[in-house]
């Protein structure tokens, strides 16, 4: 049995009402709830809430809402783990009441504010994770566009290199870094349920393309995100 999980709260701060906001017309948590549907990997996806208006669209487009998210896990500092690992437990529970088997093998959360995930990365990812039984996650990465090697950092108005060592290195001779996407991660079920964190944790990384990887925290990067999501439904210009 295989479950998504889309967290997403009310309340948010820096972009209002941000998991139903219109992204190019559409509430951008529908993309994310399309995509899991086609990509046919799961048994249910179901969307994990303390907002009714949330809830209402989630359902509108085709996500189970079984669940009012408690409290105590819908403020700013709530680390995703603890929303999947509540789901998973209310799951199981429902089970146990239904006498229907509710235990997931492969728990997936998918962000709702990730309308760059493809189908085809949830796939390839859930395929790669149920073939590695000592792989616990697998989730979508993508490079730097420049080296992290070089990086400043600003004190009283002068700047300074974090690794002064690494200045005159070529920059094909420093590593390839790599950062999460922040799409989605697979996890089997005892990985959510036994780790607290996890990039720590055993997993597989899936590398993507920068242009489709855009955190949304802010007004410039929703605009920016916009951009680079109408370029890619318009495809390459002639």
């Amino acid at each position: 049995m295989n479950i998504a999980i889309i967290p997403a709260r009310g309340g948010s701060k820096r972009i209002e009402r941000k998991n139903i906001r219109l992204f190019c017309g559409r509430p951008i948590i529908a993309y994310s709830i399309e995509t899991a549907i086609l990509s046919q990997q799961f048994d249910r996806i179901i969307v994990s809430s303390d907002c009714p208006d949330i809830s209402g669209i989630a359902m509108e487009y085709g996500a189970e809402v079984p669940f009012v998210r408690p409290a105590d896990l819908s403020n700013d500092h709530t680390p995703t783990v603890l929303v999947i690992r509540h789901a998973i437990n209310w799951l199981e529970h429902q089970g146990i009441l239904s006498e229907k088997k509710q235990s997931p093998d492969f728990v997936c959360c998918i962000y709702p504010t990730a309308p760059f995930v493809a189908k085809e990365d949830l796939i390839r990812s859930r395929e790669l994770l149920a073939a590695d039984s000592s792989a616990e996650f697998a989730f979508p990465v993508t490079t730097y566009p420049y080296s992290i090697f070089r990086s400043l950092q600003i004190e009283t108005d002068r700047t300074r290199l974090i690794w002064p060592e690494h200045e005159l290195t070529r920059s094909q001779d420093l590593p390839t870094a790599y950062h999460d996407a922040g799409q989605f991660y697979w996890g089997t079920k005892n990985g959510w349920m036994a780790r607290e964190r996890i990039l720590s944790a055993n997993s597989i990384p899936i590398i993507i393309p920068r242009h489709r990887v855009q955190d949304i925290d802010t007004i410039e990067d929703w605009e920016r995100a916009e951009r680079m999501f109408q370029c890619l439904l318009n495809g390459p210009s002639s």
